[in-house]
Formats: structure tokens, sequence, C-alpha cells
């Protein structure tokens, strides 16, 4: 079956139809949800159901604006102050670590292919290529695992690995590009310390980019006075597209520039803010399951079968050895992080769509090896969402790293506007609560605080002075003291309570 303008809606609806199904039932069993989606996308190819589809450029194009969106709305997730205690480790891992995998990974890849006779062997240069378009984590898969897992992580592991992996791809798309360059340039014409000096202008033009553009960027959310509402989040994606474009076009990062701008924009009150954020989750998770399943149409499954045994052999290098010594070196000036947080670092070295995406830069520059890179990259990927991807949680439990998740929301299903000052706690009725009555007026609650809402069992209503209380309601809160109702719950002995408040 040929993808053409008669059919690409009814084709893609049910692929879409067919992802949104895998990925719950995959949820269900443990498996990652994006794996999923790029099965879906190789069970409906040109091995399984027929759909034809050979155009790395156009996968190369999908995967870009699907990378922007994802990388912009992992960095308006990101809270600075949670990142900035572990600001270093990220950093490092996003650089150091980055070219160490490469290298050591490169290194076992040309001697490898050197012994297998099947294969005509790499030269160091090729090698290393193949190495670089896997260097980096991806976002899209640590972001997914960990949010959906709902894994509460010690010693701040969650945003050291959400920042590692959404700002580690620039420095394999460098590398990539930068390798691609030395293979097709003719000995002799290429200039390491030029290559260095290109490099160190791309990531500065692209993080003062990012950093600038976010500002402006906010700037036009807060200030342009536009009557439907429902146009901000249009406007904030429009901003999105012309940060990564303007960036590239003059020379500098666009997947650095995007992810510092969500940070700038996240870490920021702005207009509609929290309708905002549910559209680009939403969003998000619509370019994640076209980006896996356009992956998944590219590659033939047939073409994976005789590159498996070399690909297992990598894979295998890669979470064992290459990326544990990478972490243990790049961490190793960071004497607060335990072994056993380290380790966990080491194996949460997951690889997903964007190494695939890289993977189509050899194949759109017509490098001599770029099919073998292409299958092994994609085959590598597989692997690391099968054994890595399964274990996020059942590692952090043997590592004795897991803790319970903070609770996020309530169960009313209501926020506080980002313009409202107070403060929304939900607490269960237990009965130290109703210690000195059942009512509510005889609950002791500081001034300037009200109890809103009742939630008992199915049912909601607003409560008043002589409502009577059972043991399980659950009572929504708001008040303009938080710090006095937290000393309050602690004195009549609740320690189950989340109090939401606006920064």
């Amino acid at each position: 079956m040929v993808i053409d303008t008669g059919n690409i809606l009814l084709i893609g609806s049910i692929l879409l139809f067919f992802s949104i199904i895998a990925g719950k039932a995959g949820f269900r069993f443990g498996v990652p949800v994006l794996l999923l989606f790029l099965g879906v996308g190789m069970l409906f190819g040109s091995d399984g159901l027929g759909i034809q589809f050979n155009n790395p450029h156009s996968a190369q194009f999908i995967g870009m604006i699907a990378l922007s969106i994802i990388l912009f709305s992992g960095g308006m997730d990101t809270k600075y102050s949670e990142i900035k205690p572990v600001l270093g480790q990220g950093i490092t891992l996003a650089t150091l670590g980055v070219v160490l995998t490469t290298l050591i990974t490169g290194s076992f890849i040309y001697w490898l292919t050197g012994m297998i006779s099947n294969f005509s062997a790499l030269t160091f240069t090729e090698s290393l290529l193949m190495a670089a378009v896997m260097s980096s984590t991806d976002s899209a898969s640590v972001f997914s695992i960990l949010r959906s897992k709902k894994q509460g992580l010690k010693e701040q592991l969650r945003p050291m690995l959400e920042l590692e992996s959404g700002s580690n791809d620039p420095m394999a798309y460098m590398l990539t590009l930068l390798l691609i360059q030395i293979i097709q340039t003719p000995s002799g014409e290429i200039s390491l310390w030029h290559s260095f000096l290109l490099f160190v202008i791309q990531m500065g033009v692209g993080a003062i980019c990012g950093f600038l553009l976010g500002k402006l960027a906010l700037w036009m959310m807060n200030r342009l006075n536009v009557d439907n509402q429902s146009l901000y989040p249009i406007l904030l994606l429009a901003c999105v597209f012309f940060i990564f474009s303007v960036t590239e076009l003059i020379k500098g990062n666009g997947y650095l520039a995007v992810y510092l701008a969500g940070l700038v924009v996240g870490n920021h009150k702005m207009q509609h803010k929290k309708s905002i954020l549910t559209f680009f989750d939403g969003f998000t998770w619509l370019f994640q399951i076209t980006m896996f399943l356009t992956l998944g149409l590219l590659v033939n499954p047939s073409d994976l079968l005789p590159i498996a045994g070399l690909g297992l052999l990598i894979g295998i290098f890669m979470i064992l050895l290459s990326r544990p010594i990478s972490v243990f070196l790049c961490l190793a000036p960071f004497r607060q992080m335990s072994r056993k947080a380290k380790l966990y670092v080491s194996w949460v070295g997951l690889r997903g769509a964007v190494p695939i995406i890289f993977a189509t830069y050899p194949l759109i520059a017509e490098v001599q090896s770029a099919s073998l890179i292409f299958n092994v990259v994609f085959f590598i990927t597989i692997v690391s969402l099968l054994t890595q991807g399964t274990t996020v949680s059942t590692m952090a439990r043997m590592l004795g790293l897991a803790e319970k998740e903070p609770k996020q929301g309530n169960n009313f299903g209501m926020e506080l506007p980002e313009e409202i000052k107070s403060a929304m706690s939900e607490i269960e009725v237990s009965p130290s609560l109703l210690a000195q009555g059942h009512h509510l007026m005889d609950l002791t609650l500081p001034d300037n605080t009200l109890v809103v809402m009742v939630k008992r069992g199915n049912s909601f209503f607003i409560p008043r002075g002589r409502t009577r209380l059972d043991i399980g309601d659950k009572l929504l809160v708001i008040t303009d003291n938080d710090e006095e109702l937290m000393k309050t719950y602690e004195n009549l002995g609740i320690d189950d309570y989340l109090i939401q408040k606006n920064s």
C-alpha cells in the first residue's frame, strides 16, 4: 500500500488508533509505550501490512519538528529549583558524557567489525559515527517512562536524568554532523581546531538564542491581549518553531535553544499557563506517536535479522560497559552522589527515537555504511527499550533508590489560576480530625481558611458550618496562610496532605 493524498487521513487515523490501544495494553504489562508505537509502525510497514514508506528526508523532517516540541515541552515541565542542585552533574553528562560514550563505543565497534567476517570492517571514523549517532540518551523515552511510571527517586536523580536527556541531544547532533563532514572531506582538509571552534560557536549561539528568544516569547504571551484564550497555545507553538528555525538560520543549535527557551517560559509566570501546559502535553504525545510510527514505517524488519548479532553485542557493550564507564568518569568529581546512584544513572541510559532520527543523516549524506549504521542503531534502540525501559522501577527498588512520588493534583480536579496567591489543600477526614466534634464548624482551622468542597464517595457538595463529616470524606481547603495550615495539620496528626500554591 502506498501512502497518497487519498488515503493518508484514513491510514493515519488507523495508525493512531492502534498505537493508543497498544499503548494502553503495554502500560498494563509494563512495556514502554514508545516501543509499542515503534512496533505498530513496523507492523504496518513494508514487511508487515504493506505500507510503503522509504523517505528518510520526510522522516528526518517529522523527527525534527517532533523533537523541537518534545524538548520545549520537557523544558517547560522542568522546575529550575529542582535541577539547580544537579546542574553540574547534568551538564557534564550531557557534554563530556556524550563524547566519552562516542569514543569508547566507537573503539569497540571498530575492533568488533574487524573481527566479524560477515561484515566489511568499518573505518575508525565510520565506527565513531555509528557511536555518535546513539551517544545521547533519548529525551522522549526518558521523559515518557519516568513520568508514566510515576517513580519517585532519591538523591534528586529524576531531575538530573531529565536534564541530561533534554540537553545532550545537541552534543550528539554536532558530533554526527562533524564526523559525516570528516568522512566526506579528503584527508587533511579538515581542521579539528576549526571544527571545535564551530562547535563552541553553535552551542553558544544556541544557548544565547534559547534564553533571549525564550524571554521574548514570554513577553509576547503576557503582553499580547488576545481575545480568544484558545489562541495562546498556538501562539506559543509558533514561538517554538520560530526559535528553532531562527537559531538554525544563524548557525546555532536549535535543539539546545528550544530546550532552554522551554526552561525560561516554564519557570516564569505566564497568562493561561495551566491550559497551555495541558495543550503542550497532548501535542507532545501526538508528535511522539507520529515520530515513532514514522520511524517504524521507515525500517524493514527483514533488514534487522542479518545485523542482529552485531547489534546485540554493541547494545550489551553500551549498556554494561560504555555507559557505566562514561557515567562514573563524569560523576567522579561529585562525591556527594552515592555509588548506587551512579549505577542507576548508568542503567537509565535509554535510547529511543533521537538516535534513529540522527541515523537518517548518514543515509541522506549517502555515507558508504549508512544502511548498516541505521539498522544497527534501530536494533539497539529496541534492545535498550526492552531491557532498560522495562526495568526503570525495578532497578530503582533493587538499588534502594525508589521512594514514593509526591502526590500531584487533587481528587476534585481543581487548580488555582496563577494570579491567585492562595494555596489549595486536600485532606482525608480521620478520627483525629473529628476529636472535637463531627461537624465542619468543630474543626480548628487558621484564619482565612475555608473548606470549600467535600467529596463523599462519588458525590461532591459544598459544606456549611453544620455539615456532618464522616471518616473517609475528602475536604478541599483553600487558605491564605499555608504555613499556619501545615502546623494545624501536624497538631491534628494529619501527615498525608498536599498543599498546592502558586509561586
